[in-house]
């Protein structure tokens, strides 16, 4: 049963995020983020933060609500004082921005492009850090981080999805490249891992949404974990039954796709900087940034463009290696353990949202639908039907306990 509509006439509604206090929600759409209150039925909104001249696609809040960020076409990141609605910091891509988040350590935005490019923007010394890319010219639709911040993961429109371990103590922080596979054979929409950090959410213009295992204490992955170790020790003891050559691959239509997956990142790691002078051959860089945001954003704008020839941070171009211990992958299919398809949708998968204690998933669809699914099961809880065209975003309002 819907409680309330909530209308713009003046625009789409491309993303919506409630406050981290459960009074608001922000509706990205044209050009503008709209503020409504969820506590009235006041059907105006509260506040509207202009300053973009293009769609909005991502909006993310600090922890307490002081700021906003937002993300753009217009090729823009956006940091905003959400008590004056103004435009505090203001990051440059190259390219129009199709997703953006915060890291749970509040000092740092992740946000993703359609140049193929996922950057990484240490807010206390207000500079991009780190430039991944994981396939190049292959747009990145959406980018997640993990609620500890121990994981980042992009998806983009080949269907493939990209794993990093992030680790960072007081002055540093580490990007490490984990995993690489094929999510989808259509357009990926949304990558999102879920608050316990054991599952992975895939939406895909394929009709389905995807439900990937990333629990090492999951019993498939346990048995391929055990297996692989029993294989290991076996070839140790009788290096004869190790293959002299590869085994050969077979042909399918998915061959150019893997080539690039696996050629991606190719020769290494650049930088002028002293601390990426040396080519590095392994999947990881560090760097040392601040970590201290002010409370009280500079009274101006300032514009940080991406780095200059001069002062760029590092370009992350290097081979994803095998997994470590603790990213379980299917030996068989060379993908995340895949524990649940939600294929009961008739049009594109859009947009997805998890419930706080990792049970639940609520998927919203081009078929009009929002559809709660229990997770356990694979099952349809509930369906909402009453929009009139394409579902293409959601946020729930959770009041579940994580678990």
């Amino acid at each position: 049963m819907c409680s309330r509509t909530i209308q713009d006439a003046e625009s789409q509604i491309n993303r919506l995020c409630i406050t981290p206090d459960k009074r608001f929600v922000a509706a990205a759409g044209r050009k503008s983020v709209k503020l409504y209150d969820l506590k009235t039925t006041n059907p105006n909104p509260v506040m509207t933060f202009e300053g973009h001249t293009n769609n909005v696609t991502g909006v993310a809040f600090h922890c307490e609500g002081k700021w906003m960020v937002t993300s753009s076409e217009d090729c823009t990141v956006k940091v905003w004082d959400v008590r004056t609605g103004s435009v505090q910091r203001n990051y440059l891509h190259k390219a129009p921005v199709n997703d953006v988040v915060i890291h749970p350590n509040q000092g740092e935005l992740i946000s993703g492009d359609r140049s193929g490019t996922v950057r990484i923007w240490d807010l206390g010394e207000s500079r991009c850090t780190h430039q991944l890319i994981p396939e190049e010219d292959v747009s990145v639709a959406s980018v997640s981080v993990a609620i500890d911040g121990s994981l980042m993961c992009a998806g983009n429109n080949r269907g493939n999805v990209y794993l990093w371990r992030m680790s960072q103590d007081e002055n540093t922080t580490t990007v490490t490249a984990v995993a690489v596979f094929q999510a989808h054979k259509d357009y990926l929409t949304r990558v999102l891992l879920s608050p316990d950090v054991k599952h992975l959410a895939t939406c895909s213009a394929d009709h389905t949404a995807k439900i990937w295992n990333l629990d090492p204490e999951y019993p498939p992955a346990k048995a391929a974990i055990v297996k692989q170790k029993m294989d290991e020790e076996m070839k140790a003891k009788h290096p004869e039954l190790q293959e002299s050559s590869p085994p050969p691959q077979a042909n399918n239509n998915n061959n150019n796709n893997n080539n690039n997956i696996n050629n991606f990142f190719g020769n290494g790691m650049q930088s002028n900087r002293d601390a990426y002078r040396e080519t590095l051959n392994q999947a990881s860089h560090t760097v040392t940034p601040r970590w201290s945001l002010q409370q009280h954003f500079p009274p101006t704008v300032v514009d940080f463009a991406h780095p200059s020839v001069n002062d760029q941070a590092p370009i992350s171009n290097f081979h994803f290696p095998p997994p470590p211990e603790g990213v379980p992958m299917n030996p068989e299919t060379q993908t995340l353990f895949l524990e649940q398809t939600l294929a009961v949708h008739q049009r594109w998968v859009w947009d997805c949202a998890f419930s706080a204690d990792s049970a639940y998933l609520v998927t919203v669809c081009s078929d009009h639908y929002a559809r709660l699914w229990e997770l356990s099961s694979g099952q349809i809880i509930r369906q909402y039907n009453g929009h009139h065209r394409g579902a293409v975003c959601v946020a729930l309002n959770d009041y579940s306990e994580p678990r």
